[in-house]
């Protein structure tokens, strides 16, 4: 989907961007969970978790071969559902692909579990 010239991302996009977790330089995949027009900043923000290469930490999320709709990571890679934050558009470096929603319903189950 499209406004004008910038792509809006939706649910399930993987996108990589900015890592304010590291500093301003260093930048990784993060996982859309919550992007539909009803929503506040609709195209300006996105609510998302990141994703990790190191599987060593309980709680993580696999995401299997076949769980890509389109795209994919180079390496293998896990969702980190306590891995939340707010992304601005604008620190978006480019779309890497889109997982399909069951595995996205997992990862928002998995964020609620942690809030809880």
């Amino acid at each position: 989907m499209t406004d004008g010239e910038t792509p809006i991302f939706e649910r399930g996009d993987v996108v990589y961007g900015d890592d304010p977790f590291k500093g301003e330089e260093d930048t990784r995949p993060w996982l859309i969970l919550s992007n539909h027009q009803g929503r506040l900043f609709y195209g300006e923000q996105y609510i998302a978790v990141t994703l990790t290469s190191k599987s060593w930490m309980d709680g993580l999320i696999a995401i299997p071969e076949e769980s890509w709709l389109r795209g994919g990571t180079p390496d293998e890679s896990w969702i980190v559902p306590w891995g939340i934050q707010s992304v601005d558009h604008e620190d978006i470096d480019f779309w890497q692909g889109r997982l399909d929603s069951d595995l996205v319903d997992q990862a928002v189950a998995a964020l609620i579990k942690e809030l809880q």
